[in-house]
């Protein structure tokens, strides 16, 4: 009897351990069997419903209609991230490497240069001046501080209590550009507005932690703060669980996320990261692929938007669509600087 549970368990580490080694997970459209890209998710992974699900819609939409085979690997700590772009660039069929998130821009880089023959683009790639950018590579980064720009000055026109809130998911310079944003644009409209600001961690961890975001959010909302504005990848949910308790109101990010807290979403500051992923893709299709230089979309590029649509048009007075249009031309103009 002991050895038969001895051997059941070693069993079950080994197959815990096999799976953990090769996590694939492969979408099979009718297509091309020799023209495979390649996704490795962000610490939160498929499901997040905000920016890993857009990268994955875009190229799931590119394995649809160019007739290519798509394969995805959920996320991992450390080493497991830059095994997971190796093992992609190491099949001979897969062509075109995307790794999502700023975390991936050290061990993308490394790994372009380790694969010449593959394509790679990585998105919120992290700027450098002493690092080249391999000429297979294509960083593929946002202004979301000039989205983030308009929909503070959505919360700040649109808020009652002059007091709208921020939760960032790791503390980091990029969603740093979104609170700057948001604050640089509330305030632009409003100089009184009061931000209360919000992180769920120093480290990727707080990109998936919905429990402290809900904590974040119920604490401002507590201080009088009815509007929050979340960039915080799943722990955003929790922002959004906080918003339905308090029938209070709340900013989406990355994709439309009305469907989160329905009635209660203001808006979403939208990054078109599902059309960027589906344009690197086409253009590796068609050999037209350049790297070596970053790919920045704006306001200008439609890479960055808000949502306005006939779900939250009683949010948005005409009169405050019509304010942030404004500074939507201006900021395209040159004429307003978002940071």
């Amino acid at each position: 009897m002991q050895k038969t549970g001895v051997a059941l368990l070693l069993c079950v580490m080994l197959l815990s351990c096999t799976a953990k080694r090769d996590p694939r997970r492969v979408v099979e459209p009718a297509g091309s069997a020799n023209f495979r890209v390649g996704l490795v998710f962000d610490v939160g992974g498929r499901g997040d419903k905000s920016f890993n699900d857009a990268a994955y819609l875009g190229l799931e939409r590119a394995a649809r209609e160019l007739s290519l085979k798509l394969e995805y690997i959920e996320p991992g700590e450390g080493a497991d991230r830059r095994t997971a772009l190796e093992q992609l660039a190491a099949q001979p069929d897969v062509k075109l490497i995307v790794g999502a998130g700023f975390i991936f821009t050290d061990d993308i880089t490394d790994v372009a240069k380790a694969f010449p023959d593959k394509k790679f683009a990585c998105v919120d790639y992290t700027l450098d001046s002493t690092r080249k950018i391999p000429e297979n590579l294509l960083p593929i980064l946002f202004k979301e501080e000039e989205g983030s720009f308009l929909v503070g000055a959505i919360a700040a026109l649109t808020s009652k209590t002059g007091v709208i809130g921020f939760v960032g998911g790791m503390d980091s310079p990029l969603i740093k550009k979104f609170e700057r944003g948001y604050t640089n644009g509330a305030k632009y409209v409003r100089p009184d507005i009061k931000v209360e600001v919000g992180y769920a961690g120093l480290s990727g961890e707080g990109f998936k932690n919905p429990a402290k975001g809900k904590e974040i959010a119920l604490m401002q909302y507590s201080k009088n703060a009815d509007i929050i504005y979340h960039a915080s990848g799943i722990t955003g949910l929790g922002v959004f669980e906080a918003a339905r308790e308090k029938q209070k109101l709340a900013i989406g990010v990355d994709m439309n996320q009305e469907a989160e807290a329905p009635g209660l979403v203001l808006t979403s500051m939208v990054k078109l990261v599902d059309q960027a992923v589906y344009n690197v893709a086409k253009s590796v299709k068609e050999g037209t692929f350049k790297g070596g230089a970053p790919l920045v979309l704006g306001l200008a590029e439609r890479g960055v938007d808000y949502v306005y649509n006939e779900k939250n048009q009683s949010l948005i007075t005409p009169e405050v669509r019509a304010k942030v249009e404004e500074l939507r031309a201006k900021i395209i103009s040159g004429e307003l600087k978002p940071l």
